[in-house]
This record gives C-alpha cells, sequence and structure tokens, in this order.
C-alpha cells in the first residue's frame, strides 16, 4: 500500500487563520468567565507506536487528528509513520498496521511538522495525552522544532472524575466509546480513535456542563471534590476587579466567614469555586457564603497588610492564621535593682527590655531558658531590696545563680552581667551562643546526644527570637521611612512606613511628577504615634511583611527620618546555622520507617 503526503480532508466551515486570531483576542479580553468552551478549537490526536515507551526506543507508526470547534468537524489529519524499524509482530496484529504498510510512508521528520501546522492554534486533547504528547514532544525536541505551548486535555483523566461505574466498568476508550454513544468503534487505528476519543470529549463536556463547567480554566481545574452548588457561586465574583486587594465572603447574616488577599480579585475568588480550591474547609465557607465583598488596594503589600488587619479585626470562623494577634508571650528583663527575666502576655510603660512577640508560650519558655543557661540571673519571682537577707536557693548551689538574696553579689557586679545580657537581648547573642554551644559539646562528648537535643532546640528559639526582635525594633524606632520598587508592568509603587506601620501606599501614575505625587502620598499618610515596644504601632507579622519587601531586590529608600540600622553583630548571622539544621532534621527518615538501602554485593573469596 502506497502511502501519500499526509491526508488533510477539511469542512467547508474552516475558519481562516486571521479570523481565528481575531476572535481569540476578543476572547481573551471577556476574561472575567474564561474561554468557553464552545468558542475553542480542540484538535483531537491519537498516535499509533512500535511500543509503550520512547525511552525504550518505540517509534511513532500512525498520526490521527480531528480539529473541532462548537461540536462541528472543521478537518481531519492521517497519515502513516515510516518508523525506520521492525514493527513487533503483537503490534502488527493490535493495531493492523504492518511493516510493508509503512515502508513508503513519510518518515517523522516530515510528518510532525505536518501535524504541528495543522494543530497550531488549537488546545490539543487525547486520551491518557500523557502518552501521545509525550512522544510528539519527544520528536519535536528530537528534531529541533519548537513545541507551540499546546494546552492539554486529558479525555481519561476528565472521565475518571466524572464517569462512574454505573456509567462504564472502566475509563477505557473503548468503554468510554459506548457509553456515550460514540459513532467510531475505537480499533486501534489512530484516526479510528481520535473520531471516537471526540465523541468521549463532547459527552464529557455535555456531563461537566450540568456541573457548572463552561470554560477552559474551569476545565482544567475541575475536581469532583468541588460540588456543583460550589460552582453555582461563581457569579458571586463577577463584580471583583482585576487588581490587588482583600475579599471577603460573607454570610447571610453579613458575617465574615473567610478573608483573604491576591493580586488578582476576580481569579482568585473564582478559583474558590473550581478545582483551585478543593479543601473541604472550604467548600464548607463557600456553602454558607452569599456575598462576597471586595476592597482594592493599591499595591499588594497594601492588601497583605490590609488581610492581616481585617483578620484581627473580625476574627473570621475559617481563617486559622493571625485571627488572635493579642495572643502573644514575650520575655521581659525587669526594671529593678536586682533585675530578672520573666515571661509575660503585654508590653506596658515601665522602662523594661521586652523579647518577643512568640506565638507560644512553650516557645518562650525555651528561650528563656537559653538565656538562664548563659547568664546566672535570679530566677525568683518578686522584688528584693537593696539589701536582701534571704537564704540562698538550690540554683546557687548549683552555681546558676549569682544569689542576690544572700549577699553573695554586689549591685555593681550584678548590674554588669545585666547589660551584657540586655546587650544579647537587644544587639547580639554571641554569649548566648558560645555557652550553649559549650555545653552542647561537653554533652556530646559525653554521648547524651538527647540532652545536648534540648539545648539545641533552646539555642535556635532565642536566636531566632532574638533576630526577630532586633530586626523589628530597628524599623519601629524609625519615625519614618519611604522606599519604592518599579513594578513589573514598569510603574513604580511606594509605600510609607512609620514606626514600624504600612501608614501609606500608592503607585506612581505614568503622567504623574514622582517627586510632587510622593510628597502627596507621605502628606496624606496615617499618622503613627510611637509605642512600648519592638512591635508597638503594628502587630510583629504586619512588621516583618514590610521588612520582607524592604528586604526584597531593586527596593530604592526616597526617604527616611530618623535612623533604620540593624546591630553589625546581630543575632540574624546566627541563623543561617540554625536553619540548615533544621533542613537536614526534616530530610532524615524516622529510624521505625522503611528504607530502600542499596545492596553491597560482597566479592567471592
Amino acid at each position: 500500500m502506497s502511502t501519500a503526503p499526509p491526508a488533510v480532508r477539511s469542512a467547508p466551515a474552516v475558519v481562516a487563520p486571521s479570523e481565528r486570531a481575531s476572535r481569540w483576542s476578543s476572547q481573551m479580553s471577556f476574561d472575567e468567565l474564561g474561554r468557553p468552551l464552545r468558542d475553542l478549537t480542540f484538535c483531537v490526536v491519537d498516535l499509533e507506536t512500535t511500543g509503550a515507551a520512547v525511552s525504550q526506543g518505540s517509534m511513532i507508526t500512525e498520526i490521527g487528528a480531528v480539529k473541532v470547534r462548537g461540536g462541528e468537524v472543521l478537518g481531519e489529519f492521517q497519515t502513516l509513520v515510516n518508523p525506520h524499524a521492525e514493527i513487533p509482530p503483537f503490534i502488527a496484529v493490535l493495531t493492523g498496521i504492518t511493516n510493508s504498510m509503512v515502508a513508503s510512508a513519510p518518515a517523522i521528520d516530515e510528518a510532525l511538522p505536518s501535524f504541528l501546522e495543522f494543530a497550531r492554534g488549537s488546545v490539543l486533547v487525547a486520551h491518557n495525552a500523557p502518552f501521545d504528547v509525550g512522544f510528539l514532544q519527544h520528536f519535536a525536541r528530537e528534531l529541533g522544532h519548537p513545541w507551540p505551548g499546546f494546552e492539554v486535555v486529558d479525555t481519561a483523566r476528565l472521565a475518571r472524575r466524572v464517569v462512574t461505574r454505573d456509567d462504564a466498568p472502566n475509563c477505557k476508550l473503548s468503554s468510554l466509546a459506548v457509553a456515550f454513544g460514540s459513532s467510531t468503534t475505537p480499533n486501534h487505528r489512530a484516526l479510528a480513535d481520535a473520531r471516537a476519543t471526540v465523541d468521549v470529549l463532547h459527552g464529557l463536556f455535555e456531563r461537566l456542563g450540568s456541573l457548572g463547567v463552561h470554560t477552559l480554566e474551569e476545565l482544567q481545574t475541575f475536581t469532583s471534590r468541588v460540588s456543583s452548588a460550589q460552582r453555582r457561586k461563581r457569579h458571586l465574583a463577577e463584580h471583583l476587579p482585576h487588581a490587588p486587594g482583600v475579599y471577603l465572603f460573607r454570610d447571610e447574616r453579613d458575617r465574615v466567614l473567610y478573608i483573604g488577599t491576591s493580586r488578582d480579585l476576580r481569579s482568585r475568588v473564582r478559583s474558590y469555586f473550581t478545582a483551585s480550591e478543593s479543601r473541604s474547609r472550604m467548600g464548607e465557607m463557600v456553602g454558607l457564603a452569599t456575598r462576597v465583598q471586595g476592597i482594592e488596594c493599591a499595591t499588594p503589600l497594601e492588601a497583605e497588610v490590609r488581610e492581616l488587619r481585617l483578620i484581627a479585626q473580625h476574627k473570621p470562623r475559617y481563617n486559622r492564621r493571625s485571627r488572635f494577634p493579642e495572643k502573644v508571650h514575650w520575655l521581659k528583663l525587669t526594671q529593678e535593682p536586682w533585675p530578672r527575666l520573666s515571661l509575660v502576655r503585654r508590653v506596658i510603660d515601665d522602662d523594661a527590655d521586652y523579647l518577643g512577640p512568640f506565638s507560644s508560650r512553650k516557645r518562650a519558655e525555651k528561650s528563656l531558658a537559653a538565656l538562664h543557661e548563659a547568664f546566672p540571673v535570679r530566677q525568683c519571682s518578686g522584688r528584693l531590696p537593696l539589701a536582701p537577707s534571704r537564704s540562698a536557693c538550690v540554683l546557687a548551689e548549683m552555681d546558676r545563680c549569682l544569689a542576690p538574696c544572700d549577699g553573695s553579689v554586689d549591685l555593681d557586679t550584678y548590674a554588669l552581667m545585666v547589660a551584657d545580657l540586655r546587650d544579647n537581648l537587644l544587639r547580639r547573642a554571641d554569649q548566648v551562643v558560645e555557652a550553649i554551644t559549650r555545653r552542647m559539646n561537653a554533652l556530646a562528648a559525653e554521648q547524651r546526644f538527647e540532652d545536648a537535643g534540648v539545648h539545641r532546640d533552646r539555642l535556635a528559639a532565642f536566636v531566632r527570637a532574638a533576630s526577630r526582635t532586633q530586626r523589628l525594633s530597628a524599623l519601629t524606632r524609625c519615625p519614618e521611612l519611604v522606599a519604592a520598587r518599579r513594578e513589573d508592568d514598569g510603574r513604580w509603587a511606594v509605600h510609607v512606613v512609620r514606626h514600624g506601620r504600612l501608614a501609606g501606599a500608592g503607585v506612581i501614575p505614568s503622567d504623574a511628577h514622582a517627586r510632587e505625587y510622593v510628597e502627596q502620598l507621605r502628606l496624606t499618610s496615617e499618622a503613627v504615634s510611637p509605642g512600648l515596644g519592638p512591635t508597638p504601632a503594628a502587630t510583629a507579622e504586619e512588621t516583618e511583611k514590610i521588612l520582607r519587601w524592604l528586604e526584597s531586590p531593586g527596593i530604592r529608600l526616597v526617604h527616611v527620618e530618623g535612623e533604620w540600622t540593624c546591630p553589625v553583630r546581630s543575632a540574624s548571622r546566627h541563623l543561617a546555622a540554625h536553619d540548615a539544621v533544621e533542613q537536614s532534621r526534616l530530610s532524615l527518615v524516622p529510624f521505625d520507617e522503611r528504607r530502600s538501602l542499596p545492596t553491597v554485593h560482597q566479592p567471592a573469596r
């Protein structure tokens, strides 16, 4: 049988490339609904090959494809392909394609470009798409042809999500063709199988349409875990802008259920009605929601900060994080003749020094233990007179306290030790690191590794807390800082930060005078008064978000009132080692879990 160049059968309704481009561009502008399936062109493809894996040298022997749009066939493509290799007998029996049939067929270097041209501008569809698309991509790379970047739909994957055992015994193409009443019976020939896949695709579209899936975006993110009731609420996002901001889901009584943020409000909220959001809690939340409120923000950072403030204000039941910023702990170095460290819940105006905040009491206690290990400050509660006359406690006998209670230390010596402690809290962490490292080494030398691990965790907790406090304090001491960064669209985002709190945000319009815009933004920004602790004017989480933005690439400081500096020998320089240890611990496999170890072969003796 002689085979001519690839046969392309075109239906009368073929749309010219220019017209397709026009329709595509106009469709893309209708972004609030995505790209309707009925308006898209799909190229359904099927391959026959000499084997199951291209990595094992298998070759393509036939390509068949059908191009459809809106249920109408636009054209068909079919060609045998000379693999320049013997077709295995069982493959010849399965497909009916023999060596003699492909002897005069075009090779893949001729057939593949013809297919790519036929499919260009379409959404590629295949049953078990990784197989067919994998072969096509492999040979495109081998031949040096750029892959067009097709969007791909896998009918097998879709079927597994919507077809039940009552519909078909399995999701093979032959079973689905029967289930959807295909007019073509799959027979392991490329064009026939592609025609059958077209009927399966349309049958799946019909079923998915009843579940609220009408666009390619919804199709690509579809999952059966998203209920039809959840999908029907996608209209709640239609009034939202394509802009950064905060969104609030509200119930029928206008109570806030959930608060989130996004660079694109409409796209993000729409994802809650598709498979992009398949968490069961979010499905329950969407089921209760009757309205979505959007708050447009000038910049993504402003949106993140507003989100934190609104979550703290409303405490939505479906938000798990940031709901209770007030529930924190602090370590306090008291201001008294014989200072001590105390675990407290809030900062007050008492001229004391504070370390924190800590999100949990456990972390605060670990840091407290680390400090007590390095500095023998008293641990008893209550105030001591200038000349105490109590008896010493057991900590003094263990050399873990200078024992001011029994007069073992004078005020000046104790004050020098407290000054070193304060220095480690506010400016560096060297003495704590050195003391606990010595202790860990001693314990390790005695093979007391679990005890050494306890000290390691205490040190890590302290280093992280000290680094955080030192970085936050540096920014909150600064009365005003104005910074700018050029965004992806070429415009400059500007933020005004006062005492660690975001006071103003804006984007300089392309036709505006930059200096005048910044001055106007400063004048209209929120007035912020300094507070009492490291994060007095904002929550620690808000100030940390601002710090991450300020430390990101491309930042330019426009104006600084006061100073924004961090200690050269701050605790942050010790973070890298502890982060590396933490990553190493996470990568270890516990002894009670199975591991695959290589087999070691001993040489024969």
